[in-house]
């Protein structure tokens, strides 16, 4: 397994025939290969988003949550299909369902209160599902194209992940003082993104715990009700009229050791900023021999 010598968005531009590093990763402990479970790794997540803007009127104000499904296929090979729908505009609270029914229940938005042009609608969208194309038929990690035995021979040692993304940030071009939170973004991707070994996504799930602005928050349940353990990651930028506050919540399945949700909060001088901020829950991640097709409403 080698490492590229430029991130993998320069990758899909250049094509083929980029040059690699001669140095090649170590043989660290790792799971044993295993062959596919099914004919494609299949994810699919449920996406709400506060819209950032307010609708209505200036007295009687309210606001929109935007929702969305997306699906993801790959096969072994690397080959990918992506699924995509609108689910629909719903107002965010019930006091926001109020002000919406007073100004009328519209099943449609062209404008917000400002102005600005928007295109929103209470009913779910038709949806659509093609083939991703431009890429390497391979599996993305930190900025570098594996293989699929590659995933399945990525280290199953907490230490041993965290340096190979380290080294692989370093290929990569990552600022020295950012390295260590990049790979603290990038280890929650092994437990649902890629089809690793239980052994590595376990390897990722400890190795999470170890940076130093991550806690355990203890039992929890998704909007789904499906129980997990949270972990919370907070990340801080700035100072004073310019600091930024992000928290990323993901409650896990430590059995199955995959992501059942991950929500973001962004606070920008400790107020929300509703257009960064998301709530996710993935109701499906592992193999399936079900063919891509458009998503299915919930």
């Amino acid at each position: 397994m080698t490492f590229a010598t430029a991130p993998a968005r320069r990758l899909v531009v250049l094509g083929a025939g980029l040059a690699v590093a001669a140095a090649v990763l170590g043989a660290p402990p790792a799971a044993a290969a295993a062959p596919p479970e099914g004919a494609y790794w299949h994810t699919r997540a449920v996406m709400t988003r506060l819209h950032p803007w307010q609708f209505g009127s200036k007295q009687d104000p309210y606001s929109l949550v935007e929702r969305q499904v997306s699906e993801r296929w790959t096969t072994p090979d690397g080959r990918s299909w992506y699924g995509y729908r609108d689910l629909g505009t719903l107002p965010a609270t019930e006091k926001d369902k109020k002000a919406w029914q007073r100004d009328g229940s519209p099943a449609k938005w062209g404008k917000s209160i400002d102005g600005k042009v928007v295109k929103l609608s209470t009913e779910p969208a038709k949806g659509h599902v093609a083939p991703m194309r431009g890429e390497r038929r391979q599996f993305h990690l930190a900025g570098q194209w594996l293989t699929y035995d590659e995933v399945q021979r990525l280290p199953a040692d907490p230490n041993k992940l965290k340096d190979w993304l380290s080294r692989a940030g370093q290929v990569g071009e990552i600022p020295a003082a950012r390295l260590g939170d990049w790979v603290t973004s990038t280890l929650p991707q092994l437990l649902y993104d890629l089809p690793a070994p239980k052994e590595v996504r376990a390897a990722a799930y400890q190795a999470l715990l170890t940076s130093p602005k991550v806690r355990q928050a203890g039992a929890a349940k998704d909007t789904l009700g499906r129980p997990g353990t949270a972990v919370v990651i907070d990340e801080s930028n700035g100072e004073g009229k310019k600091r930024t506050d992000v928290t990323m919540t993901l409650i896990i399945d430590t059995g199955r050791m995959v992501l059942l949700s991950r929500d973001q909060l962004v606070e920008i001088q400790d107020k929300a900023f509703p257009g960064k901020s998301y709530s996710e829950t993935l109701t499906d991640v592992g193999w399936t021999d079900a063919q891509p097709a458009v998503p299915a409403l919930p």
